[in-house]
């Protein structure tokens, strides 16, 4: 069956390269020749390797820190802690350097990025050439560009770019006839696909449908009965008809907001949580601050790790309403430190991770209050001044109470082998030798 029809417009998968591997090379040249991965938060398993390192160990991905710690020292691999400040900041380079190649563009995540472009396959494997020239000179970080009629097929043209090296890296699949680009669809297991999930791929091969040829050709609203409309749209996308477009314009305002990170150590102290709640309260609402929203519901969160077997296993969730919808640092504080008293019921919890969570949200210009109704701290400004601060000197420059404090807790996420954030903090500025 034909499947591929020509279109003015092509979708462009621009994904970096073991993004958080290569960033981690762009300010240490002694890394650009050695295998180089990346740890979770608290060095706990890895999360991104570069593809030398998966050559020593196809399987590396996931495997915890203390395991793998000698054989890494045994064959020369250098691990590094996430340095989450460097990656984004890079991230918004390739981003904003990607706007210069379309008009179309959606950040998909911190490495990905679709792109709407134009042309013939020969003038878009050409133009993904220069783009990934471009970005590689102008940050340090490798990219892919597949070219597909859809957002499915240009994840599938990025398989096949994983797969082989003599495409360098840009792939349009619109250079392959129908018959070859069933043989491909035919080599590709159906959980391979964006989209399908392991629990779908064994739902469909119980349908007998095991390839993405067979998920292709298969009667698209029978499935849809079956799973989802998601699912007839991977179909559809398979077939070449655009059911998913391009974002373009990220959402206005998110629903929901959370602040939530695991412990460097476990906490057993309910001062040194009193202490969590408030620092990760004035974190989140930072974030409710800019996207210009209020909060009507905060929740606070905290679980024991699921291997720790020194501890009661014990998992605490709390909502409280708001008084009023407010964004005011204070007072989220001061709802989250009220929830601490529920956190530990009985003795001998060793919590391992915490979050708070803010819902109920709504555009702060669309609430207005009766003087009487308004909190004491509201009209003073206080997270507007707290945001100009930290903006000028930095995160953990100023706080409300227990969150103001400038050295970070003995508890906050530990990452003892953290490169230098170099586009982000002033003292760890890069220093070039001639």
């Amino acid at each position: 069956m034909t499947t591929l029809t020509p279109a003015p417009d092509q979708i462009a998968l621009v994904d970096c390269v073991s993004f958080y591997a290569n960033a981690e090379r762009v300010f240490d040249p002694t890394l650009h020749d050695r295998p180089t991965l990346v740890l979770s938060n608290n060095d706990g398993c890895v999360v991104a390797a570069c593809p030398l390192v998966k050559e020593l160990d196809p399987d590396i991905m996931g495997k915890p820190w203390f395991r793998i710690r000698g054989w890494c020292q045994a064959k020369g691999v250098e691990a590094r802690s996430s340095n989450y400040e460097l990656y984004g900041s890079l991230s918004a380079r390739v981003a904003t350097i990607l706007g210069r190649f379309s008009a179309w563009q959606e950040v998909y995540s911190i490495d990905e990025s679709w792109l709407k472009l134009r042309g013939a396959p020969e003038e878009l494997e050409s133009r993904g050439q220069e783009i990934r020239r471009t970005v590689l000179q102008l940050t340090g970080i490798p990219v892919r560009v597949a070219i597909g009629p859809t957002k499915t097929l240009a994840k599938v043209a990025a398989l096949g770019i994983k797969k082989n090296p003599a495409f360098n890296g840009v792939l349009d699949l619109r250079r392959f006839s129908d018959e070859q680009l069933d043989r491909i669809l035919d080599s590709l297991h159906v959980t391979d696909l964006w989209g399908v999930a392991g629990r779908n791929g064994k739902r469909l091969a119980a349908l007998g449908i095991h390839t993405a040829r067979e998920l292709r050709d298969a009667d698209a609203k029978w499935l849809r009965k079956r799973f989802s409309v998601v699912m007839e749209r991977t179909i559809l996308e398979l077939r070449g008809q655009k059911c998913i477009e391009l974002e373009t314009q990220p959402p206005a305002a998110k629903d929901q907001l959370i602040y939530s990170r695991s412990f460097s150590r476990k906490l057993t102290d309910p001062d040194e949580m009193h202490q969590v709640l408030s620092i990760y309260a004035q974190r989140v609402s930072a974030r409710l601050r800019a996207q210009g929203s209020v909060a009507g519901v905060l929740s606070v969160w905290a679980s024991t790790g699921w291997a720790d077997e020194g501890t009661v296993p014990h998992s605490a969730h709390r909502a409280v309403p708001l008084a009023m919808p407010t964004d005011d640092p204070i007072a989220l504080t001061k709802a989250a430190s009220a929830i601490l008293p529920d956190l530990f019921p009985t003795a001998g919890i060793r919590y391992a991770r915490a979050g708070v969570v803010l819902t109920g949200l709504r555009a702060g210009d669309g609430v207005q209050f009766l003087p009487v109704f308004q909190s004491e701290f509201e009209d003073r400004g206080v997270g507007k001044v707290l945001d100009e601060i930290t903006r000028k000197l930095g995160a953990q420059a100023v706080g409300v109470g227990l969150g103001g404090m400038k050295t970070p807790p003995a508890w906050e996420m530990k990452r003892a082998m953290l490169s230098k954030r170099c586009t982000t903090h002033w003292d760890e500025l890069p220093v070039a030798v001639a």
